[in-house]
């Protein structure tokens, strides 16, 4: 397959127009079969889109630990251009969770988005920083718990969240460091406490400003012990509601485009309508684009897919779109090493690409090559 005459998103982060070569599931340098020829004038070609932070969609969680769950929030998320999974747990009963993980682990893509992760976030947080996450199942760093649920798996835990400030958090951060990315989170660490556990091995933030200590002249936690630490990844909701449109700005100012990790943070509500819906097991009231527990009134994850974050950035946060799509795609897949599979335009990777009009609205998603039904 051929698609032509389209801006062609690039690894250096600019449009370019060109054509793409879609042959065997990967992008190809050149056509064996020229029969099958898309015009895609006047529409920008984009990676595929990489959420490695997200609870579910359209009335399923991941923590529901079915293969339908997974299926269906799979077939979803493909349809609105997330080619590329990793869900995220939440802070549930341990036997819960170790369905979840071994549901995962024998899952076997055949339609949808690819499953290729999961986002470990809870037990292993500080429970003064909860949120949405149930106390009551929140315990220390566990690195028997972790290569259990690793192994149940089939190694696929790509991303696992710690509270530093909690207890065994740096002896597990030595034993799982170079197998897994590490990310702060749900945490009161200060600066002192984060900017060492940065320095032995953690690298990512989990939805920055959310559910740590903010970020101030004096006491610049969290937000400024991940600043200092270069090779660390921060993540950023831009659903309009978690993060004020000036802070967005001032944080790529910060950070630089090439840091920031664009995550949808989405729950089971997320493609339906207002209602009452549960995460982690408790009650969530959603009310246009805003998900809140019934009990306590916390922000519950977010009812906004990713691409509609992207959307959210560049239209009423002053985001370049140049920016934002590399903050959709390259960053979230290196911040969790499987860029080598996906996230860019490149010869040899999957062919997962997503055709957007120049208003940005949905025009076609191609997975492994092959155009899927939006």
């Amino acid at each position: 397959m051929i698609i032509k005459n389209s801006l062609v998103y690039q690894e250096d982060k600019t449009f370019q127009k060109g054509e793409l070569i879609l042959e065997n599931g990967v992008f190809q340098t050149t056509a064996t079969d020229t029969k099958d020829v898309i015009d895609a004038q006047d529409c920008y070609a984009i990676p595929g889109l990489v959420d490695i932070h997200f609870h579910g969609c359209m009335g399923y969680d991941f923590c529901d630990g079915t293969k339908q769950a997974i299926e269906k929030i799979a077939e979803y998320e493909a349809s609105v251009g997330v080619t590329t999974i990793v869900p995220a747990t939440m802070t549930i009963q341990t036997d819960q969770l170790a369905q979840v993980m071994q549901t995962a682990g024998e899952y076997e893509n055949e339609k949808g988005a690819k499953l290729e992760g999961i986002n470990m976030e809870g037990p292993f947080i500080n429970s003064d920083k909860k949120g949405a996450q149930d106390a009551k199942y929140i315990r220390n760093c566990s690195i028997e718990m972790y290569q259990q649920f690793q192994r149940l798996s089939n190694g696929l835990i790509k991303l696992v969240d710690i509270a530093p400030e909690t207890n065994d958090a740096f002896d597990f951060i030595a034993a799982i460091k170079g197998q897994t990315t590490i990310s702060i989170a749900h945490t009161c660490a200060d600066y002192e406490t984060a900017n060492l556990a940065f320095q032995k091995g953690a690298s990512h933030v989990t939805h920055l400003y959310n559910a740590m200590l903010p970020f101030s002249h004096r006491e610049p936690g969290v937000v400024g012990a991940a600043f200092d630490n270069k090779h660390t990844y921060v993540e950023l909701i831009c659903d309009g509601v978690h993060i004020h449109p000036c802070v967005v700005r001032a944080t790529f100012a910060m950070f630089g485009e090439d840091r920031i990790v664009f995550i949808s943070d989405s729950m089971r509500a997320t493609g339906l309508k207002d209602g009452q819906y549960t995460l982690g097991g408790q009650e969530v009231a959603v009310r246009g684009n805003r998900a809140t527990l019934v009990k306590g009134n916390a922000l519950a994850g977010s009812v906004t897919n990713l691409a509609d974050c992207v959307r959210t950035a560049v239209q009423k946060m002053e985001i370049p779109l140049e920016s934002a799509v590399a903050c959709a795609t390259i960053n979230p897949a290196k911040s969790i090493g499987i860029y080598d599979k996906c996230g860019s335009i490149t010869p040899g990777k999957a062919a997962d690409v997503v055709l957007l009009n120049k208003d940005l609205s949905l025009r076609a998603v191609f997975i492994n090559g092959k155009q899927i039904n939006i």
